[in-house]
């Protein structure tokens, strides 16, 4: 059964009377919202659209079931953006399902995640009380931090009706750079050489080629008159300092384009699960020996691991052996998380708390 709320009020009642609930906004993720046995879906999708946008304050508030194509879009008459990359935008993501999710594309690198743009939310919790915290405003800091800890969260904890975020002003134009190294441990060296370098990447991700050979993709963001000299001192460093062999630059369209497809994960076929998998990059070569032979990408200077494969049993035994932790966001799952996951005490008091007849499911 779908329970599709229009309003803050019927969300509360849909709490009130269900025996067991899994929250699902544009369904993008659905491997995060799926179903089992008598359980119902409560769909964010019609509790749509813009409360509240101050330009000046770079601050907006939007019902949780608000397209980030539609925020997107709003953000851009007045030259903003979220610096965060939410991922899927063409695909139909929402709002909350972003922050529920905890998702950022590669563009994350230069500011941060969902985690460090969001101010403030409004949630149902299990017993169907409507719960504010955080604000609408930059400078907020009084109390425990919910609208942070419930980024991530899966909707185990409450139905997010209304998100606060931060924007930041959008760079005039973009240039991407591809730069093909001869090993992944070459492409890492120079990740670990441009991190301490004042560069100002928006991003910095690794892509596997042919063989054993990897690229580095750059993104730069700014002003038209300034980006080619950014470009060229790059590369002047890049050749001199580590060992590249090739560059490609893409620019105006083309770069959208490639970003777009990014966005979208293009590069993942139909039969294969999209997982997530956060990591250091030191422990990439580790992690690449044993999935070789898989579609990954990683990004946010190596610290996020995006694989595609058609065996999450064996990548549930890779993640576990490394100690690694996985989040499937598409395919068929009965438990969304891979590897070895650890309980949070603090997690399972606001569980407690907020759910206690366990409406939303239990803790993974």
């Amino acid at each position: 059964m779908v329970i599709q709320p229009k309003t803050v009020a019927e969300v509360q009642t849909a709490v009130q009377e269900a025996t067991r609930l899994v929250v699902r906004g544009g369904g993008t993720k659905p491997a995060l919202s799926a179903a089992q046995g008598d359980t119902a879906v409560l769909s964010t999708k019609s509790l749509s659209g813009i409360l509240a946008y101050e330009p000046d304050e770079y601050t907006f508030t939007a019902y949780a079931g608000t397209a980030v194509a539609d925020i997107a879009a709003a953000l851009a008459e007045n030259g903003q953006y979220l610096p965060f990359d939410p991922i899927f935008v063409g695909k139909g993501a929402t709002l909350g399902g972003t922050a529920a999710a905890n998702l950022s594309g590669s563009g994350r690198y230069r500011y941060g995640g969902v985690r460090d743009f969001i101010l403030g939310i409004a949630f149902v919790d299990g017993q169907g009380q409507l719960v504010h915290s955080g604000g609408k405003v930059v400078k907020n800091s009084a109390g425990f931090d919910l609208p942070k800890f419930m980024v991530g969260s899966l909707g185990r904890y409450g139905v997010l009706v209304e998100v606060t975020f931060k924007v930041f002003p959008q760079p005039h134009t973009y240039v991407t750079m591809q730069l093909d190294y001869p090993s992944l441990d070459a492409a890492l060296q120079a990740t670990f050489k441009l991190a301490v370098m004042p560069f100002e990447m928006d991003v910095l991700d690794l892509l596997p080629g042919a063989g054993s050979r990897f690229s580095l993709i750059i993104r730069l963001g700014g002003l038209p008159d300034a980006l080619p000299g950014r470009v060229t001192r790059m590369r002047a460093f890049l050749q001199e300092q580590t060992e590249m062999e090739t560059a490609v630059l893409l620019e105006n369209a083309a770069d959208a384009a490639y970003w777009q497809a990014q966005n979208r994960f293009d590069w993942v076929n139909s039969a294969q699960a999209l997982v997530k998998v956060p990591l250091a990059p030191k422990q990439i070569p580790l992690l690449d020996a044993k999935i070789d032979q898989t579609g990954r990408r990683y990004t946010a200077g190596g610290n996020v691991a995006w694989i595609a494969t058609t065996d999450i049993p064996a990548l549930q035994t890779i993640l576990t052996d490394l100690n690694l932790v996985g989040l499937q966001l598409t395919g068929h799952t009965d438990n969304p998380y891979l590897g070895r996951r650890k309980g949070i005490p603090l997690a399972q008091r606001v569980k407690q708390a907020l759910d206690p007849l366990d409406k939303f499911g239990k803790e993974s």
